[in-house]
């Protein structure tokens, strides 16, 4: 799976099911349906990390799900950016580029939402951890982002 990353993906942020704010305190930006099925069909479902940037705004770090939600149970394939800083606005119809740079874990069901919360508590401090390392920090200034 590694050989597939970095993966670079980029579209319109189009609106999500609304539950990242509202359920988990957590905002997500969601890329359209053809932007996920151009994802490579070998990549593993699961959380991971790695740079996003909102139109021509600063990079900053990310942690996203790419999957079907189990907990939500989805029936579709998604891609949910949760950009590691606040913003004052939505910012749906901007263009979204993000840089997947690792895998944290394996997408899985929760007993209840508070131990969902809790998981991607946890998934934005390892995310930031390994975004500090030198590799990931390259990253973030490749050209892809302008």
């Amino acid at each position: 799976m590694s050989s597939l990353l970095p993966l670079f993906l980029k579209g319109k942020v189009v609106k999500g099911f609304g539950r990242g704010s509202k359920d988990l305190g957590c905002p997500t930006a969601n890329y359209p349906l053809e932007v996920v099925q151009s994802l490579p069909k070998n990549l593993d479902p699961g959380v991971y990390y790695g740079w996003a940037q909102v139109d021509s705004q600063p990079v900053y770090k990310m942690v996203a799900n790419i999957g079907w939600c189990p907990f939500y149970q989805n029936k579709q394939m998604s891609v949910e950016t949760h950009i590691m800083h606040k913003f004052e606005k939505d910012f749906y119809e901007s263009n979204l580029k993000i840089c997947v740079v690792g895998y944290l874990r394996p997408e899985k069901n929760f007993n209840s939402l508070d131990d969902l919360i809790d998981a991607i508590k946890q998934d934005i401090v390892n995310a930031e951890t390994r975004l500090n390392e030198n590799e990931a920090m390259k990253l973030k200034a490749d050209v892809f982002f302008d």
